[in-house]
């Protein structure tokens, strides 16, 4: 296969893989599809959230979802993040707690904007410190709780836990975009954008127009337009 046509095939397989994914609505700081907790829980979070929100900009959602659809839990997260649009346009300071039960499956998701504060390290940190050991006790919105307080935590600069140093080499975060990959979609789109100023396109896709993710609506809450590439970490229970 021709380098051009192979770099097609791989955009195009990506695109086609990611337009099956189906998000619920944002309804608003606290979104629970897979009905994980209760009532009073959901108005304290949201609180918190608000709050927190209304203070430094940053915007913090916890969402369960009741299935990942197949897809890796961390390109979930990610192209959740970019659909709902979480954290300020033009400095992506958004995160969410995403928490798939039927996986059993957790990940923080990081905006670009605040990976340099809710580090992949400190999002691992939260997530086995604070988090899986409630899960595995059958504490389910006990552990989202101390997530949530774990990550507004850090994000005020609290400092709740601190990094385990890891020995032996370092494996990449699922999360993390490979280099090769965006080098890939790079000449890509390039390639697709060339001559004529014109936006590029491929069948059914317009790169830089309207969103390709299924599902989502604001449900009467909105993002404010930020964006997501993968920084954070991920768990299992």
């Amino acid at each position: 296969m021709r380098p051009l046509a192979l770099l097609f095939a791989l955009f195009w397989a990506f695109t086609v893989q990611a337009a099956e994914i189906s998000f619920p609505p944002l309804t608003g700081r606290v979104v629970d599809q897979a009905h994980v907790l209760s009532a009073g829980a959901v108005r304290s979070l949201d609180q918190k959230l608000a709050d927190h929100e209304a203070t430094t900009h940053q915007q913090v959602i916890v969402a369960t979802v009741a299935s990942l659809q197949g897809h890796d839990i961390a390109e979930y997260g990610y192209q959740l993040g970019r659909k709902w649009g979480i954290g300020e346009k033009d400095k992506n300071t958004g995160a969410i707690l995403l928490v798939a039960p039927t996986e059993r499956e957790v990940r923080i998701e990081v905006g670009y904007g605040l990976e340099g504060t809710l580090t992949d390290a400190l999002s691992r940190a939260i997530i086995e410190q604070r988090i899986i050991p409630e899960f595995r006790a059958g504490r389910m919105e006990g552990g989202i709780i101390a997530g949530t307080d774990a990550i507004l935590g850090t994000l005020r600069g609290e400092a709740p836990v601190q990094p385990v140093q890891r020995r032996g080499n370092h494996r990449e975060d699922p999360g993390e975009i490979p280099p090769v990959a965006l080098i890939v979609i790079f000449i890509v789109f390039l390639l697709l954008t060339r001559g004529g100023g014109r936006r590029g396109y491929l069948p059914g896709v317009m790169l830089g127009g309207p969103s390709i993710w299924r599902g989502g609506g604001d449900g009467g809450f909105s993002g404010g337009g930020g964006s997501f590439g993968g920084g954070g970490a991920s768990g299992k229970w």
